[in-house]
């Protein structure tokens, strides 16, 4: 007797790889119509580019709170998205505009709920323990900061208010003194003010500004190390969100 021939265990079917490629097909094809290209971040796409583009030697960038936390805000705080966008092509504008003193961080753009936030570095403006400016080398940024402030797409919020500019200086938790500033409350002030001083003198409008000056009470950084501090020393320019004023 013959003997029967054995047959192949048939292998497993493929039949669903189809249905779930056309699945993650049409999940590709949905995240790609909610992707927005204007919403891309113009500052964290500058300093990227600088990062790439630059010296590596120079360091890398230093880590911020991101945009979730502030998360423990009040709905009324929040900037609502109309008030969003208004300042959105401005941030951009200023990231584009000051490009270069972003790339030397001499500058910094940010953005919170109060606004945009443009950081003047403490120790590229002014010399160690002074009020007066390095106006040689920053005359430049002045002027261009001066302009930009006083461009038409800054001068009204979208309910036709005159926006308004905080200036607000800063220094590290060092302890200072000297005879022209009895500690770092006078001198953090007295930098701010020597800033309006010259937005002003370059074309700006004083009376929408006012400046304090805070000491080392609202630190970026920590203060127990250099580059902490080095970022501390700043000059903080508020461009004043609606509600804000």
């Amino acid at each position: 007797m013959a003997k029967k021939e054995k047959k192949e265990p048939e292998g497993p079917s493929t039949a669903w790889m189809n249905t779930y490629g056309d699945m993650i097909t049409l999940m590709l094809c949905f995240f790609v119509m909610l992707y927005n290209p204007t919403e891309i971040d113009a500052v964290q796409m500058a300093a990227l580019t600088a990062s790439i583009s630059g010296d590596p030697s120079s360091g890398g960038q230093s880590l911020s709170s991101g945009r979730l936390a502030d998360l423990g805000n009040t709905i009324n705080s929040l900037p609502s998205l109309e008030k969003g966008k208004s300042l959105g092509l401005s941030e951009k504008r200023a990231v584009s505009l000051f490009a270069p003193d972003i790339k030397t961080n001499k500058i910094t753009i940010s953005s919170d709920e109060r606004g945009i936030v443009i950081t003047l570095a403490s120790d590229a403006f002014f010399k160690y323990g002074s009020a007066e400016l390095n106006i040689e080398e920053t005359r430049d940024v002045l002027m261009r900061l001066s302009q930009f402030l006083s461009s038409d797409e800054l001068y009204k919020d979208p309910d036709g208010n005159i926006r308004k500019y905080r200036i607000e200086g800063h220094t590290d938790s060092s302890p200072f003194s000297s005879d022209m500033y009895a500690s770092n409350w006078e001198l953090s002030a007295a930098r701010a003010a020597n800033v309006l001083h010259y937005l002003a003198d370059y074309g700006c409008d004083e009376s929408r500004f006012v400046i304090a000056g805070y000491a080392d009470t609202q630190p970026k950084f920590s203060n127990e190390t250099e580059e902490g501090r080095a970022y501390n020393r700043r000059v903080d320019i508020i461009i004043l969100d609606e509600g804000h004023f």
